[in-house]
């Protein structure tokens, strides 16, 4: 039997994975792979804005919506585990606790790759904050010193999904997936997240977006096919190759 196939979502807050990496999991998932993702925050504090409009509106009410919407995304895109950390956000922060916490879902899951943001974000830190954890406890994870007799993990790549603002971030996609064959499954998910609704055709017309920088990059790697929607990602390491 081949082994299993698995990939790593760790996402600052609960809306995060649905507009940055949707489509990646849901095209994955359909690929066969099992797919975790890692939530650090419901993003209670500060990605619910419409939800704090309500009146009578509390914390615990807050939270409670957004695990639900959470949890909704993540079935539509075909999610096989999501976890939810609870840590709190604006500021998210983390134990030495919380990052061993997460290195054992790391070698739990052992995944083929990993997402997560971009490495710098000034309009939100808990997304740069995110990434720094992730490469952390990556490392950790690799570490034969760490809780012996663990399964290590390898070397996944580990790709950075689009942020809000691209210009502004320093991110520089290397790589482009055609998402058009799961677009509706994303889109889906994209509408689970109800609190952030303004969110929803800007995220569309990003994927819109990269499917024309996906068309104009494919000539000679993915036969100049036509794609409707597409994601970015740039990748932290170096990829090894056999041929070009």
């Amino acid at each position: 039997m081949s082994e299993k196939k698995t990939a790593l979502v760790i996402s600052a807050h609960a809306a995060d994975f649905v507009w940055r990496c949707g489509g990646a999991i849901a095209l994955h998932a359909q690929k066969g792979y099992e797919v975790t993702v890692v939530c650090l925050s419901f993003g209670e504090r500060g990605e619910s804005a419409k939800l704090w409009k309500e009146p009578g509106m509390t914390l615990d009410r807050v939270k409670a919506t957004r695990r639900s919407e959470a949890e909704n995304a993540a079935s539509a895109l075909g999610v096989h585990n999501l976890i939810s950390f609870d840590l709190g956000d604006y500021p998210l922060r983390l134990t030495d606790d919380d990052k061993y916490r997460l290195v054992d879902v790391i070698r739990d899951v052992q995944p083929s790759f990993m997402l997560s943001h971009s490495q710098y974000d000034p309009y939100n830190t808990d997304h740069m904050y995110a990434t720094q954890v992730a490469l952390e406890t990556r490392m950790i994870a690799q570490a034969w010193g760490h809780n012996p007799g663990q399964k290590v993990l390898g070397a996944p790549q580990l790709y950075l999904f689009e942020p809000h603002q691209t210009e502004q971030m320093g991110w520089k996609p290397d790589v482009f997936l055609d998402i058009t064959p799961v677009w509706e499954k994303k889109r889906a998910a994209i509408e689970c997240m109800e609190g952030q609704e303004h969110l929803w055709e800007f995220y569309t017309r990003v994927a819109q977006n990269r499917a024309n920088h996906f068309q104009r990059n494919s000539g000679g790697q993915s036969g100049g096919r036509a794609a409707k929607y597409a994601e970015g990602f740039q990748s932290v390491f170096p990829r090894t190759v056999d041929e070009l």
